[in-house]
Formats: structure tokens, sequence, C-alpha cells
């Protein structure tokens, strides 16, 4: 990424954030990014296309970031475990960005409708750790899919819940609360 999409990027992620889709617009993405709006336009057709943009960078970005994590451990569990800590990270150091993702997953719109197939494309990275897990015998055989999009919807409202406690709890007790819960369940 140039310096000028770095800057719309990171200026268009604030507006859409702040204002939602419908109330951001292209001339303040250009003011908060500090290029002319012609500027903005020699590299995106609309606003539409800026949003496309940063979904598809940004999820690009939160992927690699995982797999570089978590392709460094062996252990199915810890690879679990490394993914909830990573992405945990990445909703606090981005959380502009997850605000526009959750606010827009719903919907049937174009754009939304291509949001969730990014977000697809994600559930489908953590599928593929639940079903080493599942080869390797350490996570019961089940429905790979379904337990991805179980996972994935932990981590959304873990994000949620630190997001409204952050004074208030310990990152890694978060961390290992999630995946016990989820790899050993809350029953006795």
């Amino acid at each position: 990424m140039n310096k000028t999409k770095v800057a719309i990027f990171e200026a268009a992620i604030k507006e859409f954030s702040s204002n939602g889709y419908n109330g951001a617009t292209v001339d303040d993405i250009a003011l908060k990014a500090g290029v002319a709006k012609g500027t903005l336009y020699y590299h995106f057709k609309s606003k539409e296309d800026i949003f496309k943009y940063i979904i598809k960078e940004g999820m690009k970005k939160i992927k690699q970031d995982v797999q570089d994590e978590v392709e460094k451990v062996e252990e199915p569990i810890s690879k679990l475990k490394t993914l909830c800590r990573v992405q945990l990270k990445l909703v606090y150091e981005n959380r502009d960005f997850f605000k526009v993702i959750m606010s827009q997953i719903w919907g049937k719109e174009l754009r939304q409708l291509e949001l969730r197939e990014t977000v697809q494309k994600y559930v489908l990275l953590i599928e593929q750790y639940i079903e080493e897990a599942i080869r390797k015998g350490v996570v019961r055989d089940g429905n790979s899919s379904f337990m991805a999009y179980a996972f994935f919807g932990a981590l959304t409202s873990t994000a949620v819940y630190e997001l409204i406690n952050n004074d208030n709890i310990n990152v890694d007790d978060v961390i290992d609360n999630l995946t016990d819960y989820l790899l050993y369940g809350m029953s006795k």
C-alpha cells in the first residue's frame, strides 16, 4: 500500500467507525486523510469502493497476522489459544476497524454481502485449525464448520466483553477462560 492509500485507509476506517457507512462522506475521508478529493477519486471510484478496500485489506492483514503467529506453534490446542490471543490483540489495536465490520455485517446490500464473504474466508482459516485438532484427537469429532463459527462468535463476543470491561480484566485470563469454555465446556 502506498503512502496515500495508507492515509485514505486509516481515514476511511475512522470515518466509517465514527459516522457509520451512511453518515460517512468522501469529503470527510479526504479531509481526514489530508488528500485532495481528486486524489481520493484517482485511487477509488466511490465511497463503496473505499469501503470494500478497507475491508479487503484489513481482513487480509488480520488473517496474515493470525497465520504468522499460529504457524509458529505445533500443538493444536496451543494453536487455537494463539489464534484467540492474536485476534483479541488485533481487536484491541484496531477497534475502529472491528466497529466497522460489526456495524455492517448485517443487511442485504452488496457491500454487506461481500463483507460476510470476507469474514467467511477468515472463519475457514479457523476451521482448518479445528480440523487439525480433530485429526490429532484433541477436539472431539463434529461439524468443524459449525465449531469454527461458534469459535469466531465467541471471540467476537469476548471482544465486546473486553471493550465494555477493559479496566477490570486481565487479557490472558480472558483468553484462558474462553479457550477452556470453548474446548472443554462449561459443565462440571
